[in-house]
């Protein structure tokens, strides 16, 4: 008899909000999620850590798939590249765009089933090929956002600002939000072989209510 295949586990349908659109500005309540994890500095054109984080996130990324589905019996396509930005000074996202003061943790969505031992696993596997610089930086790690308000951006990734302020200072502080965490971009396409005026990156933004003022 012939084996089934093994079903393929959604993760973009199951965990939601990995849709938006451009030009609206939604609230998502994000439930408690599992990445695989880089952190670095600097800017992303230019820095070899990230240059390195990039080399070392798919190949795991990729491994993990290829574990579940052969040793575990469960499959699921493997995620877009994510990241989180941040700086000590926020107008270096928008107005100033100091990419040398940016920080940043890449990421990649991996199942709930996906354990350190798996991770630890495909990291030996990966490592005797070579071409991963970034092991001893990866883990694995969980994520709370919770309450977050996001947007579809279109374009090149150095037009996001004026999206980015009018979420920072318009949409968000009129909600009677206030932000919390670090700013999120899921990447929907493929930069190598998109171009630019067609990249799909969601915005998302981690907010929580602002406080009554005493009175």
């Amino acid at each position: 008899m012939t084996a089934e295949p093994t079903p393929k586990a959604d993760l973009r349908a199951t965990h939601g909000a990995y849709t938006a659109r451009a030009g609206q500005f939604s609230m998502v309540t994000l439930a408690l999620l599992t990445y695989l994890m880089i952190d670095g500095h600097g800017d992303p054109n230019t820095s070899a850590a990230y240059r390195d984080a990039l080399q070392t996130i798919y190949p795991v990324a990729y491994g993990l798939k290829f574990l579940s589905k052969r040793e575990l019996g469960r499959d699921y396509g493997v995620m877009p590249l994510e990241a989180l930005w941040w700086a000590d000074d926020m107008t270096h996202f928008t107005s100033a765009r100091d990419k040398s003061t940016w920080h940043w943790t890449m990421l990649n969505l991996v199942p709930e089933w996906i354990t350190d031992e798996h991770v630890d696993v495909v990291r030996d596997r990966v490592e005797a090929k070579g071409g991963a610089p970034a092991l001893p930086l990866l883990r694995r790690a969980v994520l709370d956002e919770g309450l977050s308000v996001q947007t579809l951006h279109i374009g090149p990734y150095d037009a996001e600002a004026p999206t980015l302020e009018r979420l920072h200072d318009e949409v968000i502080p009129a909600a009677g939000l206030r932000m919390t965490g670090h700013h999120h971009e899921i990447y929907l396409s493929d930069a190598r072989r998109t171009a630019l005026q067609r990249l799909r990156t969601i915005l998302r933004q981690p907010v929580e209510p602002v406080p009554p003022t005493p009175k």
